[in-house]
């Protein structure tokens, strides 16, 4: 598979997660409290906020970019 074919797949699932979820949520561990072998951890939510016009250029963009790739692919040319 083509490089520009995998580009254009991963732009269009983070531009879907981008639409659908207003931007990627994940989660992080943090030490409060560190004695010896007592540990207390809290876990912490973080987003990277994605605006709905960027979620929709990376979609539009991977597919322009997948349908670029699978062309060439057709017509037995290398891009």
């Amino acid at each position: 598979m083509k490089p520009i074919v995998i580009i254009g797949m991963v732009l269009i699932v983070l531009g879907a997660v981008g639409l659908i979820y207003g931007g990627i949520t994940y989660t992080s561990k943090k030490n409060i409290l560190d004695l010896g072998s007592i540990e207390v951890q809290v876990d912490e939510k973080k987003q990277i906020p994605m605006p709905p016009i960027l979620g929709g250029a990376s979609v539009a963009v991977g597919i322009v970019l997948l349908f670029m790739g699978r062309r060439g692919m057709s017509r037995g040319r290398t891009v």
